[in-house]
């Protein structure tokens, strides 16, 4: 099987379809398979890179704390991660639990359990915590205590994470609609509806705040940009149009979370590009051919992306050239990059935390807080990596210092990144 076919299959989100073209669509993604992981007595064709227990440890990594909540999320990928303010660490649990915690030592300061199925957020407006569930609601909450302000029906599953612009929430829902909402009362102010494509990943982008608009990642590769008040677009951009024989091959989906920097918005789609596009005009500055899913981050320097195979590249944020690539953690189900200090943190499927040298790729360093998958990316905050495990494990993680300095070290042998190919410019078919 494809990898593609194999990523389809774990995330794809279930869509109104006829039954005979489920069965169709099955069917053909079956016949593809020479072995479909997870059934008995196959084997995964592409199974994770074994982490190398001899690496030398050239930073350590240190758990300050750690702590369970809530029952985990049951294999279900769902879009939670922690959230830092007002001094508290928020964190959501798919069985209805929301908690916070400190910071510094990851003491319970009040714990609620809801009943709701969470599945995307928290976020933090003042006093005011908002999370999205699977039954497509979304859910404010207080700060101080957990109490219930208000919920609101979106009528999709929310995945991702609630973006606040004043005095208006936006929220990205899985049937590719955008609902702004007024924080005060969650009453509805607009709907954008976007038409997704018959067959997408199971996951939606969380949008990225311009100012007082929002730019949004959709299905089938398009981008948005939201004026807040109506919802009205100032600018539609397909990145990547969906092209191939199949709808397995025509999946182009941006359910990386858009990053901007500067007057530059990089975007990465599944089957298809990185990207840069204009913030102003949405016209596309230039595009390489590179699958994404995980996400990406970047800085003034470089782009780092996760790409669909699990390697970690660093990426010229001027035109898309490779800079370096860490293979060595392929197949290891990766979360996104996260930038703590001069080093890139990851997550894997077994719970272990990697960390990356920003400047050539190197491997550093790992830990491992949980025995089940990080499924985002870290949270960074005041030089501290916080991780969410899918069993329910929040921990606090410290990086060290390198064993020796960064510009003198030798790239070379264990742990050492690629020079990778060159990311070439893509011009894709207009879409059929």
């Amino acid at each position: 099987m494809m990898l593609a076919e194999r990523r389809a299959m774990r995330y794809r989100k279930p869509q109104m379809l006829p039954a005979a073209a489920v069965l169709v669509i099955v069917a053909a993604m079956m016949a593809g398979c020479g072995a479909i992981p997870g059934l008995k007595g196959e084997k995964d064709p592409n199974p994770p890179t074994p982490i190398d227990k001899k690496l030398p440890q050239q930073v350590s990594l240190n758990t300050l704390w750690k702590t369970r909540i809530g029952k985990g999320t049951d294999e279900r990928q769902v879009g939670l991660t922690p959230v830092l303010a007002n001094g508290r660490l928020y964190a959501a649990d798919p069985s209805g639990s929301i908690v916070a915690l400190s910071p510094r030592d990851g003491r319970v300061l009040w714990e609620r359990k809801t009943g709701f199925a969470f599945s995307g957020g928290p976020a933090v407006a003042g006093d005011t915590l908002l999370v999205g569930t699977s039954d497509g609601e979304l859910v404010a909450l207080s700060t101080g205590n957990g109490a219930q302000k208000w919920r609101a029906q979106l009528g999709s599953e929310i995945l991702s994470v609630p973006r606040v612009v004043g005095d208006l929430i936006v929220v990205h829902t899985i049937d590719d609609s955008v609902h702004g909402m007024e924080l005060a009362d969650g009453s509805r102010r607009w709907r954008f509806a976007y038409q997704a494509p018959i067959l997408t990943l199971r996951g939606s982008s969380t949008p990225a705040v311009v100012g007082e608009d929002v730019i949004v990642g959709f299905s089938g590769g398009k981008i948005a940009r939201l004026e807040p008040e109506a919802g009205v677009p100032l600018w539609e951009t397909t990145v990547t149009p969906p092209h191939g024989r199949s709808e397995l091959d025509r999946i182009a989906d941006i359910d990386a979370d858009p990053v901007v920097v500067g007057n530059a918005v990089y975007v990465g789609t599944y089957n298809g590009d990185l990207a840069a596009v204009d913030v102003d005009t949405g016209s596309v500055l230039w595009r390489r051919e590179l699958s994404a899913y995980a996400g990406l981050a970047a800085d003034d320097s470089a782009l780092y992306i996760t790409d669909s195979d699990d390697n970690i590249w660093a990426a010229n944020p001027a035109d898309g050239s490779g800079l370096w690539r860490q293979e060595k953690l392929a197949h290891r189900r990766l979360t996104a990059p996260a930038l703590l200090g001069s080093y890139l943190a990851v997550g894997d499927l077994e719970g272990y935390l990697h960390l990356l040298s920003r400047r050539d790729g190197r491997l550093l360093g790992y830990e491992r807080v949980s025995k089940d998958r990080i499924g985002q990316a870290p949270v960074v905050a005041d030089g501290l990596a916080y991780v969410y495990a899918n069993d329910g494990t929040v921990a606090a993680v410290r990086a060290g210092s390198l064993v020796r300095p960064e510009p003198g070290a030798s790239v070379s042998g264990a742990g050492a990144a690629s020079k990778p190919p060159p990311l070439k410019e893509d011009n894709p078919p207009e879409a059929l």
